[in-house]
């Protein structure tokens, strides 16, 4: 081998290791759980294909989490309190419950003390949901109803509940009893808040999502030749049940907000929040790689 090669081979394994070693130190800084602990909620995001929790990166200040293109995912909500809270749930700026142009002041989750829910589509009934899949923006149910704006957000907003007055004498109030959901193992039903009438109908969009393959190879690229941002599809519809419960607000602002962003990998080693990625640099052909020898037939 001759000189020069060796000493390209060697500043391309220091490269190599260079960058291993960034993106481990990173990694370790900027990985702080595969949830996001509030005062009053813990939320995480659940990659149903992988079948695991997807790790959250912190950079700036903001969470961001690592969606793969057609992967269906749940958003899953735990209360750590040990009274009844809401939980008015947004995907790419809508509300997953009515499709409305997501605010705090619409209808959301209920969860009993220390219960959970687990969110994994867009509400179609009381019966149904269209599934959470990462896909292209185009594609996304925001972006194919017109609200591109806010894709790849995910946003909690937590109401406590009001507290019932003491009650002095053996007179009890006269209130219809109010039904649970039951569905998915957990103890939640959508928000019949006084102020709030029942949620709009969700606006039509697509029944089907697409596959993964056919999700990968149609990924657009930007004007800098990036892949496009991810957004959440409208997918296939799944059996979910749920029903109306009273909930009274104690505030008309929320008590919390947790918010966790998503991209595809690759977009977020560009903005900085995780470590480049090591295979993605590019590997220089040499003329000469093998030693000398005579030409062998292709067979071998």
């Amino acid at each position: 081998m001759t000189s020069w090669q060796t000493v390209w081979r060697r500043i391309a394994a220091a490269a190599l290791l260079a960058a291993g070693l960034a993106a481990g130190g990173a990694q370790a800084h900027s990985t702080e759980s595969v949830f996001v602990k509030g005062s009053l909620v813990q939320v995480d995001v659940y990659d149903r294909v992988d079948g695991a929790a997807l790790p959250v990166y912190t950079a700036d200040g903001r969470k961001y989490i690592v969606g793969e293109p057609g992967h269906e995912y749940a958003v899953r909500i735990r209360n750590r309190t040990g009274g009844r809270v809401l939980v008015v749930t947004s995907v790419d700026g809508v509300n997953v419950i009515s499709g409305e142009t997501a605010a705090p002041s619409q209808s959301g989750y209920v969860l009993d003390p220390w219960g959970s829910v687990e969110i994994s589509g867009w509400r179609k009934s009381f019966d149904q949901i269209a599934a959470f899949f990462f896909t292209d923006l185009g594609n996304s149910y925001a972006a194919r109803t017109g609200r591109p704006d806010d894709v790849g957000v995910i946003g909690v907003a937590v109401f406590q509940e009001k507290a019932p007055p003491i009650a002095w004498h053996h007179r009890r109030d006269r209130m219809a009893a109010a039904p649970r959901m039951e569905g998915d193992g957990s103890s939640a039903g959508t928000s019949n808040a006084p102020e709030l009438g029942a949620p709009s109908a969700p606006m039509p969009a697509r029944e089907r999502a697409e596959s993964d393959e056919s999700v990968r190879q149609g990924a657009p690229l930007d004007d800098a030749g990036r892949l496009g941002k991810l957004g959440t599809g409208h997918g296939r519809r799944e059996e979910s049940r749920a029903t109306w419960v009273r909930f009274e607000r104690a505030s008309s602002t929320p008590a919390a907000r947790v918010a966790l962003q998503y991209d595809r990998r690759e977009n977020l080693a560009a903005m900085g929040v995780l470590p480049p990625i090591p295979y993605a640099l590019p590997q220089q052909p040499e003329p000469f790689p093998g030693e000398w020898s005579f030409a062998p037939d292709p067979g071998r």
